[in-house]
């Protein structure tokens, strides 16, 4: 079980929306190229609102997320263009999970 996560939280800028979708699906393929990023979501919480996800076995694979391709991305100056303030990072504990039979 995953013991380790990662909550993001991002506002779009007015008229940003569909650029701010674009990027978080884009992200996609750099979670799937992290051997340590064992689930990745992106969602979509409001018209602008926007949230990522991430689960993890150990903190060495949240802190190699932490410091990775999506982070930099994610606080790259093109991004901040984007977005109605600063992303929101919370680390989290995962106590418990219900998985697929």
């Amino acid at each position: 079980m995953d013991k380790f996560s990662i909550w993001a939280e991002v506002k779009a800028k007015a008229g940003k929306e569909q650029q701010v979708e674009d990027f978080l699906k884009s992200a996609q393929a750099l979670a799937e190229a992290e051997p340590g990023t064992t689930t990745w979501y992106a969602l979509k919480m409001s018209s602008n609102s926007f949230g990522i996800f991430d689960t993890f076995a150990d903190e060495e694979a949240r802190k190699a997320h932490l410091s990775g391709e999506i982070a930099k991305a994610l606080f790259s100056e093109e991004t901040k263009q984007l977005l109605d303030g600063e992303p929101k990072i919370m680390q989290a504990e995962i106590l418990a999970v219900k998985i697929p039979a």
